[in-house]
């Protein structure tokens, strides 16, 4: 990447301190270097998975969202690190069985894992963020032993499902627990997890502790050439850390012993990455690396960023243009999906009750009967799009705007969607 414009660090120490557990990043949180630069401050965030029950009356606490670059290692990152016990509660809302996307994505990986590292029944994979255990009940249906690791309420329903899981944070005290109970693992994963761990050492650390010396380590990661190409500001909230890009996470596994093997892109959350790395010269470096690492010098440049920073606040002025008409005409529009970064584009944008009447979602969501954070906007079961027939469906899962609104359509909606990015538009 070519330069951009170095960071103010004495007026955003100033601006943004630490509050409570927070912590204020002054240093890279790969590699520790102090060249930051700037890239983007989006404002005041609430937790995007901490919803209130509709009628409760309650504070909520918002965060800055600045955007930092490491000139250093490339890393892309949050300038703000948010007390995990804030964010991850144990009534964290997120669980990934409810999505066919993910589903269908996890089923695949385990696939890949078959095929680059053939397993037995003997063998360990250890799925770190486990969540609801969608990903490790593809392993136990093939035989293999598995355990989980997962902070919030989601592991009691791994654990319902027969998947052995810690109810606590990935460290190192949580890897000796592992090995103490189960031995050293043959795959490591950690699916749309390894950007939200703050210390990020400790966790490789833990991993390399954890892993046997032929095995993998499976990272699923937001790809940040994808959050670049198609304007996702709505991907950046306080859970995502750092937004990888290839080169960065080359940087980062290798200063704790491991090579990037393979890594393939993949649709979840809009366009992720999934990296499988070994220790250094044990397994084989797919073509495919070095093509991603050469895509990223063409791509990821200080003009890729600047025009990524123009655009924002176009994309946000065009979205209040069309909800303004839409409003003006009298038309209702009911918000569909309520994933995190729908929650995040809600706040970057300003859109309140008044602009969107309700959000819906699945039926067995545990987000229905809440408020979207940082509104009042109730959270209500899918159905009522269908009873109600509102003139427009603003798609908040907008990454999967086609496939939803076909979906949709299916089910018996007959008004119009909005599509909100990457471009403003009607369907």
């Amino acid at each position: 990447m070519s330069p951009i414009p170095a960071r103010d660090t004495a007026t955003d120490q100033g601006t943004f301190a630490g509050v409570g557990g927070s912590t204020l990043v002054e240093r890279c949180q790969a590699c520790g270097s102090p060249d930051l630069a700037w890239i983007v401050f989006l404002g005041y965030l609430p937790p995007v998975n901490t919803m209130t029950p509709i009628g409760a009356r309650t504070e909520q606490p918002a965060y800055p969202t600045e955007v930092l670059h490491c000139r250093a290692c490339e890393l892309v990152q949050l300038g703000l690190i948010v007390d995990p016990v804030v964010i991850f509660s144990p009534d964290y809302a997120y669980t990934s069985g409810t999505t066919k996307i993910l589903r269908d994505n996890f089923a695949e990986l385990y696939r890949e894992v078959l095929d680059l590292c053939p397993i037995g029944t003997d063998d360990l994979v250890v799925d770190v963020g486990s969540g609801d255990g969608t990903l490790l009940g593809n392993f136990l249906r093939g035989g293999v032993r598995v355990c989980g690791v997962e902070p919030t309420n989601a592991s009691k329903i791994a654990v319902a499902a027969g998947i052995p899981t810690l109810n606590t944070f990935f460290s190192p005290d949580c890897a000796r627990e592992l090995l103490r109970r189960h031995g050293r693992a043959r795959i490591v994963t950690a699916a749309n997890v390894f950007a939200h761990i703050g210390d990020v050492h400790a966790v490789l650390e833990s991993v390399d502790e954890l892993l046997t010396d032929d095995g993998l380590f499976v990272s699923e990661s937001h790809y940040l050439v994808s959050l670049i190409d198609t304007l996702q500001y709505d991907a950046i909230y306080h859970e995502h850390l750092r937004y990888y890009s290839l080169t960065s996470l080359r940087h980062l596994l290798a200063h704790h012993g491991f090579e990037i093997v393979h890594v393939k892109r993949i649709p979840t959350h809009g366009g992720s990455i999934r990296v499988y790395a070994a220790r250094k010269g044990v397994r084989p470096v797919t073509s495919a690396v070095g093509e991603f690492l050469a895509l990223e010098r063409a791509a990821l440049t200080s003009e890729a960023f600047a025009f990524y920073l123009f655009k924002i606040p176009l994309s946000i002025l065009f979205l209040f243009a069309l909800r303004r008409d839409v409003r003006k005409a009298g038309a209702r529009v009911y918000g569909v999906g309520a994933p995190s970064r729908a929650s995040s584009l809600i706040n970057y944008v300003g859109i309140d009750e008044l602009m969107v009447d309700c959000v819906v979602e699945i039926s067995g969501s545990h987000k229905i009967g809440k408020y979207m954070p940082g509104t009042v906007i109730p959270v209500l079961d899918e159905q009522k799009l269908f009873d109600d027939q509102p003139e427009y469906a603003l798609l908040l899962s907008w990454h999967i705007g086609e496939e939803l609104a076909a979906k949709l359509r299916q089910m018996g909606y007959r008004g119009q969607f909005i599509v909100p990015l990457p471009t403003p538009r009607i369907l």
